[in-house]
């Protein structure tokens, strides 16, 4: 099944790049890209469309990779408090089978996709 997934990915990877490529292709047209303050030499409109896709693409990711992290810090946090609750309710009522029980694992891409 992993296999599947991979290929599945690879597959939908190359089909992206072939319509990049085919939209790179019909749209040979050169246009200055004018940024207020400064204007980039004329290059295909499809280089600029294409650059503006991947720009966001890559700012997209590093904003979800900050929130992934600040809930991973937050679910660390609670498995040490919850690991000094269960100490605490161990040593008061003498039970041991409290503290031997495993803390919450963060989740993964694979356990997050699966829900």
């Amino acid at each position: 099944m992993q296999f599947l997934r991979k290929l599945f990915y690879f597959l939908i990877a190359v089909a992206m790049l072939a319509l990049g490529a085919l939209f790179a292709v019909q749209n040979e047209a050169t246009v200055p890209l004018d940024l207020l303050v400064v204007q980039l030499p004329e290059r295909s409109i499809a280089l600029w469309v294409l650059l503006a896709f991947a720009i966001g693409g890559v700012v997209g990711l590093l904003t979800s990779l900050g929130m992934i992290l600040r809930q991973r810090t937050a679910l660390a946090a609670a498995n040490r408090r919850l690991a000094k609750l269960r100490g605490q309710a161990s040593t008061e009522t003498g039970n041991q089978q409290a503290s031997e029980t495993k803390p919450v694992e963060p989740a993964t891409d694979s356990t997050l996709q699966e829900s």
